[in-house]
């Protein structure tokens, strides 16, 4: 098995994209209103948890790169379709479910586990699609 490295960091960068623009320019006002988060408050946990978001996208990125080699291997294929389908089914089986049951025990609002967990999906889609074009 071989990990394409440059798609591992490519996609890594394409997460960052996909968050930069989801929360900090399209979703900021509506996520800080479903999350009870001042701006002030957001800006702060902004710049302290960025090592967080960069670890995350990090491992999210090398977790999908092996994953689509993995699929790649098993139906001794490479395509972007394959890419994008390992990339639902991560989403889908652990960052959509894990995110729902923990938003509906912490009684947050539908709508912000609807924007989080679309995001999430962009932000896999996104990566699984750099790692396949590669």
């Amino acid at each position: 098995m071989e990990i394409n490295w440059l798609a591992a960091v490519l996609a890594f960068a394409a997460g960052m994209v996909v968050a930069m623009i989801w929360y900090g320019k399209v979703f900021t006002t509506v996520w800080a209103t479903l999350a009870g988060v001042a701006p002030e408050d957001s800006k702060r946990a902004s710049r302290r948890n960025m090592g967080l978001l960069l670890l995350a996208n990090g491992v999210t990125a090398f977790g999908l790169a092996v994953g689509i080699e993995i699929a790649s291997e098993a139906v001794g294929e490479d395509s972007v379709w394959l890419a994008l389908l390992v990339g639902f089914a991560a989403w889908l089986t652990l960052s959509a479910s894990t995110l729902l049951q923990h938003n509906a025990f912490e009684l947050k609002p539908p709508k912000l586990t609807l924007l989080n967990s679309a995001y999430q999906l962009v932000l896999f889609l996104a990566m699984a699609l750099v790692i396949g074009a590669m």
